[in-house]
């Protein structure tokens, strides 16, 4: 008799006919595969932005600030400058929050791809960096943090770009909401317009022209510093977020009717006009060779780049006052933190000394 007790392994069966192929993969409502298998990758581009996004991962604390701090300190800032200063971080202070709010409560749910939502997983952690870099930003220059984070309370031109966006999220957060329908999707579609394309790809680039206005005059470098990098974080959000609302429409030709584009268009508009009024408010005598004029064709002519990237007529016909923040923008660029010259920066497996 054994003294040993056997058992009776159960044959490990397989069901191939679930095995996934790239073909299968949907951006939205897809529920024949697995969403959390990751290869074969069907949308690439959404993997290059999440390697891309990997590439230029920075911490704000990295950023030296004592230049800063001593021309804050000092009296060689008028009161404009540091009005346009303190409202430009006033604006992103709350906005990155809200940016990363709708990635984890509105869209990461409703997105069925896993390549795209790792890239969402990358981006919301960029969000939480931005929102660091303003509190970093404030703690250095010993600024009062409860008026710059609750400044979208107490300025208009703040308030109503944050209440704009956060209308978009709460048509998606609603108990019930889903992307099965015409309707549904279409209301999702209009949620990624506004945050990709009007709040990190209008919005946001007012404030980086300001903030980098005065870096380029060698003044504020810190700050300056850290709106290179947001900005070069959010041209890849931007890239991202059109990437998939092409994709979504491609892959749903019912979304895209002459009456929704008619409303992204209106959408588009109205925030246009919300950008200016806060260039105005911020603005209102000019400061750095910047004034609400030239705002507002700077508004205009990349509302009509973001417009023709999804498809849609441009509107305005106006003309780039600030050919410079091309320049700024190149993504093979990157602070030094030993120099005072740009070179090229990446992390991990990408560095290249």
């Amino acid at each position: 008799m054994s003294c040993c007790n056997t058992t009776t392994e159960r044959p490990v069966t397989h069901d191939l006919t679930k095995r996934i192929n790239a073909e299968d993969k949907r951006l939205l409502n897809c529920r024949a595969v697995d969403v959390n298998q990751l290869m074969p990758l069907k949308y690439k581009w959404a993997w290059e932005h999440y390697l891309n996004g990997c590439a230029n991962h920075w911490m704000p604390t990295e950023v030296p600030m004592q230049k800063d701090i001593e021309l804050w300190k000092s009296n060689k800032l008028t009161a404009d400058e540091r009005k346009v200063i303190m409202r430009t971080l006033g604006f992103f202070s709350t906005a990155e929050s809200l940016v990363g709010n709708n990635i984890v409560l509105a869209i990461f749910k409703h997105i069925t791809n896993p390549e795209a939502r790792q890239y969402l997983l990358r981006q919301s952690f960029e969000e939480a960096i931005h929102t660091h870099t303003f509190h970093y930003i404030c703690e250095s220059l010993g600024l009062d943090e409860r008026e710059v984070f609750n400044m979208y309370h107490e300025v208009n031109s703040i308030h109503e770009k944050d209440a704009f966006e956060m209308r978009l999220t709460a048509d998606i957060v609603e108990p019930g909401f889903s992307t099965d329908t015409t309707a549904g999707k279409q209301r999702f579609v209009k949620n990624l317009v506004g945050f990709y394309v009007i709040m990190e790809g209008i919005f946001f680039y007012s404030g980086f022209v300001m903030m980098l206005s005065f870096h380029r005059q060698n003044r504020m470098t810190g700050v300056g510093e850290q709106f290179q990098y947001i900005l070069r974080d959010e041209t890849i959000h931007l890239n991202f977020g059109i990437d998939l609302i092409n994709g979504i429409k491609a892959e749903n030709p019912d979304v895209w009717t002459p009456k929704f584009q008619r409303e992204v268009q209106e959408l588009i508009e109205q925030a246009v006009e919300l950008e200016i009024a806060f260039a105005e408010d911020t603005l209102p005598r000019g400061i750095l060779g910047l004034n609400a004029g030239l705002f507002r064709e700077y508004v205009q002519h990349i509302a009509d780049r973001r417009i023709e990237r999804i498809g849609l007529t441009a509107r305005y016909g106006s003309k780039n006052p600030f050919p410079w923040m091309s320049e700024t923008i190149d993504l093979g660029k990157e602070k030094n933190f030993f120099e005072t010259r740009v070179t090229e920066y990446q992390t991990g497996g990408a560095l290249n000394w």
